[in-house]
């Protein structure tokens, strides 16, 4: 899944590619309307295929934005503002192309599900592979109260005051140290990968409840997290499995990563061990992480 390098490169890329552009139709693939007919929210979430379709014309693209590891389109029509949101899931991906054919990656190109066609004639295409992204249009931010629980962005000044008070809570201190840091509510898009890495450059077995931290590591231990995930955005984010940037560019943070997938450890080269913790697993060095 993407995390939130990967969709700060993304909405880099995306933003002077977008932005000014006005929609003058959208069309939805079969699947999804067959989905959603079926009582499935598949991508096009809180509404009828049919009203999106409808209610997205016209609309002129204001702004593209990132919050966690959600893609915010401010829009504008008639002086009224909205937002539409967007989540990849696992394997979404944006494209700005003027046929479908630009889209060179055949798994790509056959899973489109959503075109834009703007009035300067080009397309704003979105592909997902296994479906599990979403298109939200929204009136303001808090029409979907989820969104608002985000905790802030991790380059916030309150970010890491944020992470220290919820370590504490009952709720958190008790759970493993990786499943804490990969909760949105904790740290805004720090997903697995990024997560594998810190607790790694930190020698913290990502198994270690919160309460057994302590508050200099803890302090310590953000602000690794920062670095990372500040180092993977200047890399242009990992590339793995199905993530692209947009019209298909990959990032080069996977060559730099020391523990995420890794099979021996590069400090001790002692054999990684993995284990699941909040359902993803956890790759580690069983020497240097304690």
């Amino acid at each position: 899944m993407p995390e939130l390098p990967e969709v700060e490169g993304l909405v880099r890329a995306l933003a002077p590619e977008a932005v000014g552009r006005v929609i003058q139709d959208v069309s939805i693939s079969p699947i999804v309307v067959e989905s959603k007919e079926r009582g499935r929210e598949a991508i096009i979430k809180g509404i009828s295929t049919e009203q999106f379709i409808q209610n997205m014309k016209d609309m002129t693209i204001v702004n593209v934005k990132r919050r966690s590891k959600y893609i915010y389109m401010d829009l504008e029509r008639n002086g009224q503002s909205y937002l539409l949101v967007s989540h990849l899931g696992m394997t979404g991906a944006w494209f700005t192309v003027n046929s479908i054919e630009e889209v060179t990656e055949e798994k790509f190109r056959r899973h489109i599900h959503v075109i834009f066609t703007m009035k300067d004639g080009g397309l704003l295409v979105y592909s997902d592979i296994r479906r599990f992204g979403e298109l939200r249009l929204l009136n303001i931010e808090a029409d979907h109260p989820p969104l608002l629980k985000m905790a802030p962005e991790p380059f916030d000044n309150d970010a890491c005051t944020h992470f220290i008070d919820c370590t504490l809570l009952p709720r958190y201190a008790r759970k493993p140290i990786k499943e804490v840091i990969m909760d949105g509510q904790v740290i805004s898009g720090c997903g697995n990968i990024y997560a594998t890495e810190a607790l790694f450059k930190m020698n913290i077995h990502p198994a270690r409840k919160a309460e057994r931290i302590s508050l200099k590591r803890k302090q310590e231990l953000f602000r690794v997290i920062v670095d990372i995930l500040q180092e993977s955005i200047d890399a242009g984010g990992s590339t793995i499995s199905d993530y692209r940037n947009i019209n298909g560019e990959a990032g080069s943070m996977q060559d730099r990563l020391k523990m995420y997938g890794q099979k021996e450890c590069p400090t001790c080269e002692a054999e990684t061990k993995s284990m699941q913790i909040g359902g993803r697993t956890s790759v580690y060095c069983p020497k240097c992480q304690r």
